[in-house]
């Protein structure tokens, strides 16, 4: 299984930018899907996720700015952000719990990270 995230680059404070994260291999099913970041000198943080069922969960530093949606069909998430400011910079990283085909379980996996950087 393996998680290809995309969309990330350079953008001015006030404006946007709309990340994608598809899932492909031996897939069963997927659970959840999310996407987190990690600024500079910092941890890595949770910034939003979505359930299967479509229910969604957001830090509360990007609500109202940043909404999460997925595809199932394509298995791919994306995160779309509005009124981006200099403190979103990061590495955006996405992950999904997955059940291969044989599995009775899930387990997690990561994309690769995309680079966000807002600067005037």
């Amino acid at each position: 299984v393996q998680l290809q995230a995309s969309g990330g680059g350079l953008v001015q404070p006030g404006g946007s930018l709309r990340l994608s994260c598809a899932a492909s291999g031996s897939i069963f099913s997927i659970n959840a899907m999310g996407w987190s970041r990690q600024a500079p000198g910092k941890q890595r943080e949770l910034v939003a996720s979505i359930t299967s069922g479509g229910s969604t969960n957001y830090a509360n530093s990007v609500k109202g700015r940043f909404t999460i949606s997925r595809d199932s069909a394509k298995k791919t998430v994306y995160l779309q952000m509005n009124s981006l400011k200099p403190e979103d910079t990061a590495v955006y990283y996405c992950n999904a719990d997955v059940r291969s085909y044989g599995d009775t379980y899930y387990m997690d996996y990561w994309g690769q990270g995309t680079l966000v950087t807002v600067s005037s």
